[in-house]
């Protein structure tokens, strides 16, 4: 399952991130967005979603959503 397929509201860990891109991962991991980590989905929009990820909210635009698993 992908952030796109995440219910609202409902806290999930992160699985595994499935990018080719090296700086992706950086940004990511900057966020504190990697395998382990709680992740709760705010809102879905028409081009992504706004995510919560330890103390703070981000909007994920949907090809980076598909890239994050959820566990």
């Amino acid at each position: 399952m992908t952030l796109l397929d995440a219910m609202e509201g409902k806290e999930y860990f992160v699985d595994q991130i499935q990018t080719q891109d090296p700086e992706l991962d950086a940004f990511l991991f900057s966020l504190g967005c990697y395998s382990g980590e709680p992740i709760t989905v705010i809102s879905h929009l028409k081009g992504g979603c706004v995510v919560s990820i330890k103390d703070g909210r981000y909007n994920i635009d949907n090809q980076l959503a598909q890239a994050i698993c959820l566990a």
